[in-house]
């Protein structure tokens, strides 16, 4: 097996594995990382784990910068202001609620059910950092399977704008979150006793302004070249092309590409007049993409750990379901939402995919998480597979009951 031969693996087994999920009524996604689970060295060892682990991760890397970039150009300061005081008051409440109550159910019961491969671990080094991360991965929703639901419905009214309007600016969130998170985390790992408030909190905020700054001037570049793409085709090679150089130069640099590709895109959106065919152009390739992608996260998947990464999965999915649901509840309340808005928003911002998958890989890639990071992939993996099962059809409830989706 060679790198090339595991791409084309990839594509093709999770072609099927969509379809049949598709034919099942699911979203392809989940057949994508079931597939990929039956790929993984810890099932029929299809793919080595040396090509998973690390010649394949610029697949995680290239997709993400994708994402990101969506991401950015969803958040148009025009469309936000449309939006009004309800969606920015609400994505905080319901993203920090996923953040908190994870962090704190893993806290509270991940000694009974995390067991590491060290004997005494410190709880500081191990379950502290883990819950962190965790709770920071379970802020973000999956946007591709709500609009999929909205579409398939064809849900237009107030809830169906909230919902897409807390999912636009809940990736986002969740990226931020991740960055403070993790770098929380890795000094929690490499030493408490060396902690400080310049570790802590100084660090992070450079990090994630030096990758905000960059992804600034990487977009303004995109815009000014834009110009000299005459059709679809160059324009999609201009757009890849300057995620690829964001994604490395930020790789080179030692920090965040999600947060440099989201502020490309963010400058795209709101800096050119016609910035819609930046973002349909990625439409292009972005089946692809996503198969390699998602299909390359299932075979992450470790069957020596299941049992209980399992339990922990449930965890994280009891957890942030209750953080969304309260969390959005209250925001509502807050933020005077209309009463069909406080009482059904939680069970639309369940579904979660993408970037949590991509962000758990993000962790997966750094050697100082090594103690945590198989257990911690394992259980988000099962913890989205669980979710993509229970989640859409809640979705599909909250808009028949808010009277906004009409059957087919």
């Amino acid at each position: 097996m060679n790198s090339i031969l595991a791409v084309g693996v990839l594509v093709i087994a999770g072609f099927f594995g969509g379809l049949v999920a598709k034919k099942i009524r699911y979203p392809r996604i989940s057949g994508y990382i079931i597939v990929g689970m039956l790929l993984s060295p810890s099932v029929l060892n299809v793919i080595p784990s040396q090509l998973i682990r690390e010649d394949l991760s610029v697949i995680t890397d290239i997709a993400l910068g994708v994402v990101a970039y969506l991401i950015g150009g969803s958040l148009s300061i025009e469309r936000l202001k449309k939006l009004g005081k309800n969606i920015v008051t609400i994505t905080p409440f319901e993203a920090l609620g996923a953040w908190i109550f994870v962090t704190l159910l893993i806290l509270s019961l991940g000694h009974f059910v995390i067991k590491f491969d060290i004997s005494n671990p410190n709880f500081y080094q191990t379950y502290l950092p883990m819950a962190i991360i965790i709770g920071a991965i379970s802020c973000p929703t999956a946007p591709a399977a709500i609009m999929a639901i909205i579409h398939e419905y064809r849900a237009k009214g107030p809830l169906t704008t909230t919902l897409l309007g807390v999912v636009a600016l809940d990736d986002a969130f969740a990226i931020i979150s991740f960055a403070i998170a993790t770098s929380i985390a890795a000094v929690l790992i490499i030493g408490v006793k060396a902690l400080s408030l310049y570790q802590m909190f100084i660090i992070p905020i450079l990090d994630i302004a030096g990758s905000l700054l960059l992804g600034a001037g990487f977009g303004f570049a995109l815009v000014y070249m834009s110009r000299f793409a005459k059709t679809r085709k160059t324009l999609l090679v201009t757009v890849l092309g300057m995620i690829m150089l964001s994604v490395g130069a930020t790789k080179a640099l030692g920090i965040s590409s999600l947060l440099a590709n989201m502020a490309v895109g963010f400058v795209v959106v709101n800096k050119m007049r016609s910035s819609e065919k930046m973002f349909t152009v990625i439409n292009d390739i972005e089946d692809i993409v996503f198969a390699m992608f998602f299909t390359l996260a299932g075979a992450h998947f470790d069957l020596g750990v299941v049992k209980s990464a399992g339990i922990l999965a449930l965890l994280i999915v009891i957890g942030r379901f209750s953080g969304k649901f309260i969390g959005a509840k209250i925001g509502a309340v807050v933020s005077h939402a209309p009463a069909m808005i406080r009482k059904y928003l939680g069970f639309g911002l369940l579904p979660k995919a993408g970037v949590t998958i991509g962000l758990v890989l993000l962790v997966q890639q750094n050697s100082v998480f090594s103690v945590i990071k198989v257990i911690m992939v394992n259980a988000i993996l099962a913890s989205v597979i669980i979710n993509e099962l229970i989640a859409p059809p809640l979705t599909k409830y909250a808009l028949f009951k808010a009277g906004e989706a009409t059957s087919q």
